[in-house]
């Protein structure tokens, strides 16, 4: 990680733990936004004007927090309006690093190798860890923001008047169950196949797993129509996908989230496919990087033999792409 602006040792999956074992996920530090008429947002100390090539997003195919943005992205239309660096999947010594791998680029700003880079020309004493997402003003040569759920919602609004669109991924009539929602959907869900993955004890893995599969349940449940707030999708079924598409394929065995898989729940597998059928959302998705990332984590697959399934997620990534080409 990096001390004040030097890397001093090498990258491990565990940031933070607390007195019981449980795993501690690092706060995100950069949380300007990105607006209209580039007034400052909800978070951070500045505002930055939503223009047409002004930014970049450096993301991780691997990362669900990525994804998130690159779906937003894609379902927003943005692609013109925002070019997108994908690293190296694979996490080395010193995190993550670009190029060197099928669908890996190099940076094309800076020509850095690896990201904890970008972090220091951002800010040149930063400690913490690098980390994807990364909303990158071009112009003025800054970090915007490195928050996901930041970027997730400046996407769905931001360049509305350069762009518009009928998606409403935060509509305001659902603003309050959607974060209602999402609260322990990243608590229980998306954090917590990390907490599981990564828990120090067996009391924190116990807590993690039990609170994982609570969530799949009531997800499972919940389902009645096409996305989790009836027929409307929302940031909300974003948060859940990207979790969902990466639990059989690396969860499932390397966090040990294995009392079942997401091909165990009817309604909850058929959503997945409903929201990987989405236009775009599949070139957002890469079940290459996600596996070959994952089991490149040395602390948990010391080998780094990575699984050659499943069958039946690779059968659907199969069975989509050959729907689009149709």
């Amino acid at each position: 990680m990096l001390v004040c602006g030097n890397w001093t040792e090498d990258w491990h999956p565990i940031q933070h733990k607390d007195k019981d074992g449980r795993f501690v996920r690092q706060v995100s530090g950069f949380r300007n936004w990105i607006t209209p008429d580039g007034s400052a947002g909800p978070t951070g100390s500045d505002g930055f004007k939503a223009e047409a090539g002004r930014y970049r997003l450096y993301v991780a195919l691997i990362c669900p927090w990525a994804s998130r943005t690159l779906m937003a992205r894609k379902l927003k239309g943005l692609d013109d309006m925002i070019p997108v660096t994908i690293v190296n999947p694979e996490l080395t010594n010193q995190g993550w690093r670009f190029g060197g791998y099928p669908g890996a680029d190099q940076d094309p700003l800076f020509n850095t190798s690896y990201l904890h880079e970008i972090y220091t020309r951002a800010d040149p004493s930063y400690s913490g860890r690098a980390t994807v997402p990364v909303l990158w003003d071009m112009h003025r040569n800054e970090m915007v923001n490195n928050e996901s759920a930041d970027i997730l919602r400046m996407l769905d609004t931001a360049f509305e008047n350069l762009a518009p669109s009928d998606v409403r991924l935060y509509p305001a009539d659902l603003a309050p169950e959607i974060d209602a929602l999402n609260k322990p959907l990243y608590e229980k869900l998306n954090n917590g196949v990390y907490r599981a993955g990564f828990a120090s004890t067996q009391e924190a893995y116990d807590e993690a797993v039990e609170g994982v599969f609570e969530m799949l349940d009531h997800l499972e449940a919940r389902l009645r129509g096409q996305f989790l707030f009836g027929d409307r999708l929302t940031e909300t079924d974003i948060r859940a996908f990207v979790t969902l598409i990466r639990f059989d394929a690396a969860y499932h065995g390397l966090f040990k989230t294995n009392q079942k898989r997401i091909a165990d729940y009817p309604r909850l597998s058929a959503y997945m496919e409903r929201i990987l059928h989405l236009p775009g959302v599949i070139d957002s998705v890469s079940l290459d990087h996600i596996t070959r990332g994952y089991y490149s984590i040395k602390a948990l697959n010391p080998r780094g033999i990575r699984p050659s399934g499943p069958n039946h997620i690779t059968d659907l990534f199969a069975s989509v792409k050959a729907g689009r080409r149709a």
